[in-house]
């Protein structure tokens, strides 16, 4: 099976008479945009998972938290599925459409409502851009740590549903560990607020639930952040190595000594090349794979680990140590990394970026496994990566118009999952599940564990209307995925079966 769209999910649907819809709708909310012609619709037939396409029923762009509490309610009363999108750069489609479904997009909320700077915290709309939060928070010494790659464009609240994370999340944190509270809107538009603004608040932990869970459990409507003070000093390191393995081992040398950098990043030699030829960044194209590590604080402190580090990589075989001059270069450094997507989709026609995350120590032994993966499906793999947290994204490079190099690219990702869950990690670290992973959910997960979810998802949604498809399988999914045994053959709450 492949994680392209499932026609089962839509078939299962109810089927609604879209005229009437648009028309019902129409007049229960006259000022709000609803896109319902054929060319307005195509524009948002995918997210940044662009190899799938599904063009929605109905694509909604609300001005104001009433109209999204109004549409909510309409949904619910009529039982029409909402998949919400924020900026549409989501990596595995966790935002595709349904053809059945409505389109709920979120990206005119895009204010900042206030910083407090004493307080360390701003509050901001959930179609905000990463980067433009950090840009507001400038003029006070001030920035919102998750950066991802896609920061310049992607919103926070795109970043809340999928626990996004970025660079500087190994010694910062991803979403999760630098948002504070959350406003809510139900499938049945009934509001909610989690979290506070204190350190801690009574009651399950329902901010960490919500946050990563892709739309399925409610619509997001406002965000509290937490806003950290700019480091005193920034530095960053740029190894080279001769070996991928060495270069690993360089990783968890530096973990295991106690130094935390703000950043440590590794490529291979293919991605090194490309991102060079697109950015000029100064990487040494000959190298089989360069670590970056950014190291910030006090000046004190940061020339203390500079030094540590520095000694680190020539005991584990660094060919070639260099430290920025000066921010400009740092940022270059940093350029590369983080246009490191974009430069390999220069050198191939298509790319499929795989986002698994697996224990430190497990580095080498899933290296060598990629390129024999590599070897075996005849497809190359570019790897970048949170080397720090073992976050991992290789980039299976192919040609989508090649018959049957889809189809390989696919099987090769799911393996390289696979493979992570093998060694004791995970599927994800930071893209989310959305429906290119859900297969790789029956190897991470037991029955019990699903069923678990599924009974989280029903108390937030009965009907199943937020988000359907994505993220949880259902246990016959994994049944026919080959990958679980269903207890004593029943498969628990079957009103979920559907999906």
């Amino acid at each position: 099976m492949t994680f392209a769209y499932d026609e089962r999910i839509d078939g299962a649907l109810p089927t609604h008479d879209k005229a009437t819809l648009v028309a019902d709708l129409q007049r229960l909310l006259p000022g709000m945009h609803l896109l319902h012609d054929p060319e307005d619709l195509h524009p948002y037939e995918c997210d940044g998972l662009s190899a799938y396409r599904t063009t929605p029923m109905l694509v909604a762009l609300p001005d104001t938290i009433e109209q999204v509490q109004a549409l909510l309610k309409f949904a619910s009363a009529r039982k029409v599925p909402v998949v919400a999108r924020g900026a549409g750069t989501g990596l595995s489609g966790g935002a595709l459409p349904l053809e059945k479904g409505i389109l709920l997009v979120m990206a005119r909320f895009n204010r900042i409502l206030h910083i407090d700077p004493e307080a360390g915290i701003a509050r901001v709309q959930p179609g905000v851009r990463n980067l433009a939060i950090t840009q507001a928070a400038a003029v006070h010494g001030l920035y919102y740590a998750p950066d991802p790659s896609s920061q310049i464009a992607c919103s926070i609240g795109g970043n809340v549903a999928e626990n996004a994370g970025g660079v500087h999340c190994l010694k910062y944190g991803l979403t999760v560990h630098n948002i504070l509270k959350i406003e809510v809107l139900t499938i049945d538009g009934e509001p909610l607020t989690l979290g506070s603004e204190a350190f801690d608040c009574p009651g399950f932990d329902l901010l960490a639930l919500l946050t990563g869970s892709e739309g399925m459990l409610g619509i997001v409507t406002e965000i509290t952040v937490k806003l950290l003070t700019k480091p005193q000093s920034a530095k960053v390191l740029l190894a080279s190595f001769d070996d991928v393995e060495k270069a690993g081992n360089a990783v968890a040398q530096i973990i295991g000594a106690g130094v935390i950098p703000g950043g440590l990043e590794m490529m291979d030699n293919l991605a090194i090349r490309a991102a060079e030829d697109f950015i000029h960044a100064g990487y040494p194209v000959d190298a089989e794979a360069i670590l970056l590590c950014e190291l910030d604080g006090a000046e004190a402190d940061v020339q203390e680990d500079c030094d540590r580090v520095v000694a680190l990589l020539q005991a584990t075989g660094a060919t070639d140590i260099r430290i920025a001059k000066d921010e400009a270069e740092r940022q270059r450094f940093w350029a590369g990394r983080k246009n490191a997507f974009p430069a390999v989709g220069r050198i191939s026609p298509d790319y499929y970026c795989m986002d698994g995350t697996i224990p430190r120590r497990e580095l080498a032994r899933v290296l060598r496994g990629i390129e024999s993966l590599s070897a075996e499906f005849g497809l190359r793999v570019a790897n970048v990566f949170h080397a720090g947290d073992g976050n991992m994204h290789p980039l299976i490079l192919f040609d989508a118009n090649a018959p049957g190099e889809m189809e390989r690219a696919e099987a090769l990702g799911a393996r390289i999952l696979e493979l992570c869950v093998e060694v004791g990690g995970s599927i994800t670290g930071e893209h989310g599940v959305g429906r290119e992973k859900i297969n790789q959910m029956c190897a991470q997960f037991n029955s019990a564990e699903l069923t678990l979810f599924h009974a989280l998802k029903a108390a937030f949604d009965p009907d199943g209307l937020l988000n359907p498809g994505k993220n949880i399988p259902t246990l016959h999914r994994c049944a026919e995925f080959g990958s679980m045994h269903i207890h004593h053959g029943k498969l628990p709450f079957p009103e979920l079966e559907r999906f």
